[in-house]
C-alpha cells in the first residue's frame, strides 16, 4: 500500500529516493480503499527533518496511512518558513471536528521552562483534551511525552545534572502487549533530553504503566488506558544521523559537549554511527498502527 502526504511536500522525493512509496491527496481522491488518518503535530524546530522521520517509519505499514500536518495557532516557528507552513500545515482549530484515527505529538527544545510557562501551552492543552476524546491513539514523544504526563496525570519533569544523549538500552517490562509483539528482551532507543520523568512519581497512578525502561535512561514508554495513551521519552524515529547533527551543531556553539553514549562505532566520532535501534523503531510503529489503530 502507500503512505499519503500533502502535495509537494520535501521529503516526497527523499522518501521516494529510499524506495518508499508515496501517493498524494489528490491520487487517492477516488480510492474505495480504506486509509487510516494520523495527524502529526510538529513542534520540533526544524519541520522538514521532522516529517521525514515520522513518515519514514509509518511507512513500513502495509496500510494506506494519510499523513496530515498540524500547526499551533498561537506558536510561529522561529525556524521554518511562512511559505511551507502555510502550505503544508492546518491548524488544529480547522482540523479538530475531522476524524483521525492516531496521532503523535513531537518533543520540543523547551525544557527550561516550566510547562505553563509554554506560550501555547493553553492550546496544547486543549488539544490533549481533544485527542483523548476523539482519537483511538495518541503517541507523545520526548518533551510531549512529559508533557503528557504533566498535563493528564501531574508527573512532574525533573532537570538532569548532564544530558541524557545517545542510544541506551531498554528492556521490555511486559512482553505480552501488542506494542510489543516481535520484539526482542531489549531494544535500544535514541535519547536526547535535559529533564526526566520519575518512575516512582508514575508509579503512583493506577492508571500508568511503565512497559519499558532502562538503568541508564530511565522510563522510556509509559502506557495508559489501554494504549490510547502512549507515552515515549525518547526518539524511536530518529534516522542515523540526527544525533551526529546535534553532537556536532552543539559542539560549533560551546567546549562543553558531551560525545552521545553507544552512538559511533568505537564511540569514536570520528566514525560513522552504529545504527542499533531501526528495526525495532519499524516494528514499534507498526504494531502501533496495526494494533491501535485499526
Amino acid at each position: 500500500m502507500s503512505l499519503i502526504l500533502p502535495d509537494g511536500l520535501p521529503a516526497i522525493k527523499r522518501l521516494k529516493e529510499e524506495h518508499i512509496f508515496i501517493e498524494n491527496c489528490t491520487q487517492t481522491e477516488d480510492r474505495s480503499t480504506r486509509k487510516l488518518r494520523i495527524a502529526l503535530l510538529n513542534i520540533m524546530p526544524i519541520k522538514e527533518i521532522t516529517e521525514m522521520d515520522f513518515a519514514r517509519v509509518l511507512s513500513y505499514s502495509p496500510l494506506n496511512i494519510e499523513l496530515t500536518l498540524m500547526k499551533l495557532r498561537t506558536h510561529t516557528p522561529k525556524h521554518a518558513s511562512l511559505e511551507h507552513m502555510e502550505r503544508f500545515y492546518t491548524y488544529f482549530d480547522e482540523l479538530k471536528d475531522e476524524k483521525f484515527d492516531g496521532f503523535i505529538v513531537t518533543g520540543a527544545p523547551i525544557e527550561h521552562l516550566e510547562f505553563e510557562d509554554v506560550s501555547y501551552w493553553k492550546e496544547l492543552s486543549e488539544i490533549f483534551a481533544w485527542a483523548d476524546a476523539n482519537v483511538k491513539s495518541t503517541l507523545y514523544i520526548c518533551w510531549a511525552a512529559q508533557a503528557g504526563l504533566y498535563y493528564h496525570y501531574g508527573v512532574p519533569k525533573h532537570q538532569l545534572p548532564t544530558k541524557k544523549f545517545g542510544i541506551f538500552r531498554q528492556k521490555v517490562m511486559n512482553p505480552t502487549l501488542p506494542l510489543f509483539r516481535g520484539f526482542d528482551d531489549t531494544f535500544n532507543m535514541p535519547h536526547s533530553r535535559h529533564t526526566e520523568v520519575r518512575a516512582e512519581e508514575i508509579r503512583i497512578h493506577s492508571e500508568l504503566d511503565i512497559v519499558a525502561e532502562s538503568a541508564e535512561s530511565g522510563t522510556s514508554i509509559v502506557y495508559a488506558h489501554n494504549g490510547r495513551q502512549i507515552f515515549i521519552t525518547g526518539h524511536m524515529e530518529y534516522e542515523p544521523y540526527t544525533l551526529d547533527k546535534e553532537y556536532r551543531r552543539d559542539k560549533d556553539k560551546r567546549d562543553d559537549v558531551d560525545v552521545p553514549q553507544n552512538y559511533y562505532i568505537d564511540d569514536n566520532p570520528a566514525n560513522k554511527p552504529n545504527v542499533t535501534w531501526r528495526a525495532h523503531a519499524n516494528l514499534l510503529f507498526n504494531n502501533w498502527i496495526n494494533y491501535y489503530l485499526l
